[in-house]
């Protein structure tokens, strides 16, 4: 019942909001909500010194790639970068000018509309298909052969206490640690796959099928707090932007979802009456901190290109190791391995096919809430806010990628990518938004995914407990980059 009244909520606000735009004069919002593209030029109008538009103004201030803001008295030249500030201030003695960051909030960059919104929900569960055929194939050759079993009474005397309503050696346990593996290695291509099977194996145990279970929350919860060890594809961003240390936000990112994570064990805990201060809980949390804090050790004395190795040959070479382990233990066991995989494989297409009415729902209102404008809304409001305080606003130049994460993974990559090209890599905004990304997961997109596949529709305190542990990382991160940054403009 919560996710349906969000969603309702998100279309409301994001027509609304629109509706408003359309009276103050933008006659554009609603066909960009609607047929919108993200690769779509952005909105920017050339004007000369007395206001009214020039083609031969616009011709010449083009080729210096400057453009003119018509909401701004007296018009004013913005350049790309810092380069060609004095040959404009030279060239056009009457204008003020400024750098590329002032412009950020009046040239906006487009989105896609609802139409092709709809066509990427669509080709995200077609990329899903080849992707969950390969990891499910393997995964019923585990089962089969009696791996998953062997990991599930590894790792039984933790999860027994945190998932208290799981049975002893239930299978679940293996898949749910499959999928964490992924996660703390970044492989997101592998942590969906061994994801869905942990909840079609909770879903099996599940009394009531279209209300979530206690250990379904717990597990989602835990998942998308997005615990990762390395954020190697961060650290590729920075290094493709010419940051001057790319692996300077690491550790802060490191810590960050680490919080988020722990977070959302004690949210989940609390509500769910689980004591968190069992020894064997205790235990296990102190271990896999100790791990993660000589494992940042390691990496911070090597370079860039020292981490991004590193972590190339861990994550790729584990999945690999995997794959043989299970097919070694497939052949001891004497079982058809082949015939095991082809089984699996064919779930894995099936569940890819089923997310697709929920994919297509979630990410059209959050479509809604961007092409709207809410987002730009939210931020100048946060940022007015914060200004009348008094405080440092430094930090708002790189919400943006906190608030559009839990909506969409790539809209928050890409939003990162703009602010770190926008402020510069080596920026305080930038190097925020990076730790930002790297603290939680795609909330939303992860309720529609993980829950559509099972069809359980009502999602009790789950979204609410999530938003409650992204909060938690949004503020940690924040807080450790001043920290870590404080003194970087």
């Amino acid at each position: 019942m919560i996710l349906s009244r969000i969603w309702a909520a998100f279309i409301i606000i994001a027509i609304t909001v629109a509706g408003y735009k359309c009276l103050s004069g933008d006659k554009q919002v609603f066909s960009q909500m609607l047929t919108g593209k993200s690769d779509d030029a952005y909105d920017t109008t050339y004007y000369n010194s007395n206001g009214t538009a020039s083609p031969a103004w616009q011709t010449r201030l083009s080729e210096y790639g400057y453009a003119v803001a018509d909401s701004i008295h007296p018009p004013t030249i913005f350049i790309a970068d810092k380069q060609g500030f004095d040959a404009a201030k030279a060239a056009h003695p009457g204008l003020q000018v400024y750098t590329w960051s002032s412009i950020q909030s009046r040239l906006v960059k487009k989105s896609d509309g609802i139409i092709e919104t709809c066509k990427s929900a669509v080709n995200i569960s077609i990329g899903l298909i080849g992707i969950m055929a390969l990891f499910m194939g393997f995964m019923s050759i585990a089962e089969k052969a009696g791996g998953i079993n062997l990991l599930s009474r590894i790792i039984g005397p933790f999860f027994s206490k945190l998932f208290p309503e799981l049975p002893p050696g239930h299978p679940a346990m293996g898949h749910m640690m499959m999928n964490f593996s992924a996660n703390l290695l970044g492989l997101d291509n592998a942590a969906t796959p061994f994801g869905l099977k942990a909840m079609e194996s909770l879903q099996s145990i599940n009394p009531d099928k279209d209300r979530a279970s206690n250990a379904q929350i717990m597990f989602l919860c835990l998942h998308a707090s997005g615990l990762t060890l390395i954020p190697v594809s961060i650290i590729a961003v920075r290094s493709a932007l010419k940051a001057a240390s790319p692996t300077d936000i690491f550790v802060p990112c490191m810590i960050a979802t680490f919080a988020a994570t722990l977070a959302a064990m004690l949210i989940v805990s609390f509500r769910q009456k689980i004591n968190i201060f069992q020894p064997v809980i205790l235990l296990w949390v102190g271990g896999l901190s100790a791990v993660i804090a000589a494992l940042v050790l390691f990496l911070t004395s090597m370079n860039a290109d020292g981490v991004r190795s590193f972590s190339g040959m861990l994550s790729n070479g584990l999945i690999l190791l995997i794959f043989l382990l299970i097919v070694l233990g497939g052949l001891y066991k004497k079982i058809n391995i082949f015939d095991a995989f082809v089984e699996g494989a064919k779930g894995g297409f099936e569940i890819a096919v089923r997310i697709i009415p929920y994919l297509v729902g979630m990410l059209v209102a959050i479509s809604m809430l961007r092409t709207s404008g809410t987002f730009d809304v939210l931020i100048a409001g946060v940022k007015h806010l914060f200004t009348a305080m008094g405080t440092d606003t430094r930090f708002v130049d790189g919400l943006p990628t906190a608030l559009i994460k839990p909506l969409s993974g790539s809209g928050a990559r890409g939003m990162m990518v703009d602010t770190m090209k926008t402020f510069g890599p080596d920026s305080f905004a930038g190097r925020l938004s990076c730790i930002l990304q790297g603290s939680s997961d795609t909330t939303f997109y992860v309720i529609a995914v993980y829950f559509g596949a099972v069809s359980v529709r009502d999602t009790r305190y789950a979204v609410g407990s999530m938003l409650l542990a992204d909060l938690v990382g949004i503020i940690t991160a924040i807080v450790l980059c001043y920290l870590f940054f404080g003194g970087t403009a």
